[in-house]
């Protein structure tokens, strides 16, 4: 192990003993011989914010990431001054601070266990060549200790054993364990002795993490500039340490249902009667489709916020035909904006002077697909007021319902870097910087001004944008997708596994391009991408022009009625995701779990990989190799049942489950009482007056919830929504449902289909609302349905086991 001693002849420095404490309201200050200053602030019982300075003075305190929105307040702080250290207590966690070099350790208060301490602690090194400081951290990695999380890694869920680096990076045709890629966000969950904490290094500077591979029990974390500013977040369940990760970091708002659905995209459609097409054929073949994209090809000359006349006459009437038809119109509009002369967005950047420059003056220039450009800088309040301006047209007079936000890292040809050089200049909100600061949230902040746009012009209805360059807080304005994939079986596993970490890291709203972006799936892996998807928050299909179609219908017809299937499928869970994501909203809980998430003291779980949890209720696990008639997976603890069979599998190990080419393994946990739409072609296509409960029996007690509002707009912000509260009990014989409703919205629901399975007894008598009922019962695949009306309180269907 290397010692302090060897690390300062490398150049490390090392805070001395503190001389100095003061508290002010929920901040501790310390100060050492060697003038390092140390500030710590209680955010909640169990998130602690500390910032480092190595001059005993910190710069103006600004982040990009933090939501004002954030919830602050604690219960309980105490401090005591102690001979070799200072104790901070709150009703959820004990930290200790050394009076000897800073040391940090925090315990939980409950059982007194270590939860988190440092190794060698803060340490920084000077940066010669830029100024300023290499701020650095290490801690201790304990003893079968793993760790979750870091945004879009392509590689294996835990953490552990690997090192990673943060750096916004256009990464076509990326592959496993590429690093870094589209999105920096420097979260992790740790997790050890059943216990799970949180640490956000909100530095935005070329920042790295090292899980315990340099040294074995040591793991580190640090930056190329900036300060030492990371925050604690104690759970103890992995499932709060990422609800309070989201809530500091923001929320988003409801999308509108329509982009939960299923979208088609391909670089590019063009021109008018080649999308028509596209769009026809789906109507024809019945295959439910929401959106279609309208890549860089729609424009003129790839200038952004500009129409080919030649492939797209009359733009407003073809939005306006195709929402007839139920597609919503998304388009593409990247950072780079041409140098033109004639081209009305180049010249009033230009005489704003609106776009980056070069530290000794030039405007910044780089080639992207119009030829050479110049760049917003995003950085720049009255900038991001400008460009959300330009969608005037756009979203309110034409009608694009959506904005993908793409090349946004930023990304440049031909150069060695891919990006801009390190001397740019950026306004940084009032905080001038160089691009070594501002590159890792350019793309965020172009998605940020992007959002307003499309929210100003879209209003009285919600935003819909997708960005490909991410930092922490993103999830605030936009969706995602895992950038340039390919079209191979790793790259299916590689989609699960960022879904899943994009999720983790509060990012939940995300999905892959659907059968890769780059070469050419085959009828097999497309269907088998086809159902992971079906499970991702976003559902699109994106590819190549150089390569070939892949629409649906590519294939031989079988794997076409394959795909039909499972789009049907996620068309009718939408009820069922668009509550998860209003849980989402509302508390910051994740859409997709991976299994460690849903049952982190069952060690088995926290190297799973392949298997998820879809909202509460649903575990979806892919087929990720060809010629398969099932997979080997992991079912986690409890009981549940196979979706397609019924049969019921008791969880807590391996197993086989088949699964052919038109089948996935999808299971149901007991208990769960699941909402589902008929189909539609498109959300909004018909009236829906009958809802289906898919309800599974359990033996014991089961929360469910079923949201609905109006599906777009911010009516249900004011009250109008309908949140359904399900309390179902189940006993040997007897099953109670009981219902409980929320909000003014009147749904247009008036008749509950409900489908029971695995009732283990003959139903006798049926009580609703405390009054014996003669309802028609009938039998199908062994399970019991019965139609009642939607707003009943209680029911309950008692009868003799049949045993």
């Amino acid at each position: 192990m290397i010692t302090n001693t060897e690390l300062e002849q490398k150049g490390n420095a090392f805070p001395s003993n503190v001389i100095s404490f003061r508290k002010d309201v929920d901040t501790l200050y310390f100060t050492t011989e060697n003038d390092v200053a140390l500030q710590i602030t209680i955010l909640r019982d169990g998130l602690l914010r500390f910032r480092y300075s190595t001059t005993g003075m910190f710069a103006k305190d600004f982040s990009y990431a933090i939501t004002k929105y954030a919830s602050i307040g604690y219960n309980q702080l105490d401090i005591e001054e102690k001979e070799d250290c200072y104790t901070i207590t709150t009703s959820k966690i004990i930290c200790e601070v050394s009076r000897k070099g800073l040391l940090i350790k925090i315990y939980d208060k409950a059982d007194g266990s270590l939860i988190n301490q440092d190794e060698l602690g803060f340490h920084w090194e000077e940066s010669y060549e830029f100024g300023g400081d290499i701020v650095k951290m290490s801690k201790v990695s304990h003893d079968g200790e793993s760790y979750f999380g870091l945004g879009d890694k392509p590689g294996h869920l835990n953490l552990k054993g690997k090192r990673f680096e943060n750096w916004v990076t256009d990464s076509y045709a990326y592959g496993k364990d590429t690093d870094p890629i589209y999105k920096t966000i420097p979260f992790y969950t740790g997790l050890h002795n059943k216990k799970a904490y949180g640490i956000f290094f909100d530095n935005t500077f070329r920042s790295y993490f090292d899980f315990a591979q340099e040294r074995r029990f040591v793991t580190s974390f640090w930056a190329q500039g900036g300060e030492m500013n990371y925050y604690f977040i104690y759970g103890p369940k992995m499932t709060d340490v990422v609800e309070y990760y989201t809530d500091l970091t923001g929320k988003p708002d409801l999308p509108p249902l329509w982009a939960l659905g299923f979208h088609q995209c391909k670089w590019s459609y063009y021109p008018e009667s080649k999308v028509k097409a596209i769009t026809s054929k789906f109507r024809e073949l019945q295959i439910p489709c929401d959106a279609i994209y309208l890549d860089i090809d729609y424009m003129e000359g790839f200038r952004c916020f500009t129409w080919n006349k030649e492939y797209f006459p009359d733009p407003k009437r073809m939005v306006k035909e195709l929402e007839e038809d139920g597609f919503k119109t998304v388009a593409i509009i990247d950072p780079g904006i041409k140098i033109d002369k004639k081209y009305w967005v180049y010249k009033e950047g230009l005489e704003n002077d609106y776009f980056c420059k070069r530290a000794d003056g030039p405007y910044i220039k780089g080639k992207v697909w119009p030829g050479e450009c110049y760049f917003p800088d995003f950085t720049n309040p009255k900038v991001r007021e400008w460009w959300s301006g330009l969608f005037k047209e756009l979203i309110e007079e034409i009608g694009v319902k959506g904005i993908w936000n793409d090349m946004n890292e930023p990304a440049v040809m031909e150069v060695p870097n891919k990006t801009f050089p390190h001397d740019v200049r950026h306004d940084y909100d009032g905080n001038p910087c160089s691009h070594r600061k501002a590159h890792n949230i350019y793309g965020m902040q172009m998605a940020r001004a992007t959002y307003h746009g499309v929210k100003k012009f879209s209003h009285p209805k919600r935003p819909f944008v997708i960005t490909r360059a991410a930092y922490s807080g993103t999830q605030r304005y936009t969706s995602t997708w895992t950038g340039d994939n390919i079209a191979n079986w790793e790259h299916l596993w590689i989609a699960n596994v960022q879904v899943q970490r994009l999720a983790m890291s509060g990012f939940s709203f995300a999905g892959s391009d659907i059968g890769g972006f780059a070469e050419q799936p085959h009828g097999e892996l497309y269907a088998r991408w086809i159902q992971l998807a079906t499970f991702h928050p976003f559902f699109r299909v994106h590819s190549s022009g150089d390569h070939g179609d892949q629409e649906p219908w590519t294939f031989d017809e079988d794997i076409t009625d394959i795909v039909r299937k499972f789009i049907e499928l996620r068309y009718q869970l939408l009820p069922y995701l668009y509550t998860a994501f209003w849980d989402y909203t509302e508390r910051g809980v994740p859409l997709i779990k991976s299994l460690v998430m849903f049952d982190q003291e069952d060690v088995n779980t926290h190297y799973r990989i392949d298997e998820f949890i879809f909202g509460d209720s649903i575990l979806a696990c892919p087929v990720q190799e060809p010629n398969a008639k099932g997979r080997r997976m992991y079912i986690p603890r409890g009981e549940w049942y196979n979706y397609w069979t019924d049969e019921v599998v008791k969880g807590g190990k391996e197993t086989w489950v088949d699964a052919d080419i038109d089948s996935m393994p999808v299971f149901i946990k007991e208990g769960a009482i699941i909402p589902k739409y008929p189909v539609q072609q498109y959300v909004g296509e018909r009236k829906i007056e009958e809802i289906t409960l898919d309800i599974y029996y359990k033996k014991g007690k089961e929360d469910s919830q079923f949201f609905e509002d109006a599906q777009d707009g911010y009516d249900y912000t004011k009250g109008r929504f309908c949140l359904r509260s399900f309390k179902l009990t189940g006993r040997k014989n007897q099953l109670v449902i009981q219902q409980h409703k929320e909000g003014s919205y009147e749904s247009d629901c008036k008749i509950f289909k409900l489908q029971i399975h695995g009732l283990p007894f003959e139903v006798k008598n049926i009580q609703l609302d405390n009054e014996t009922k003669s309802l028609e019962q009938l039998h199908s695949n062994g399970c019991l349905t019965l139609m009642i009306d939607e707003n009943f309180s209680i029911l309950d269907l008692n009868g003799e086991n049949e045993e």
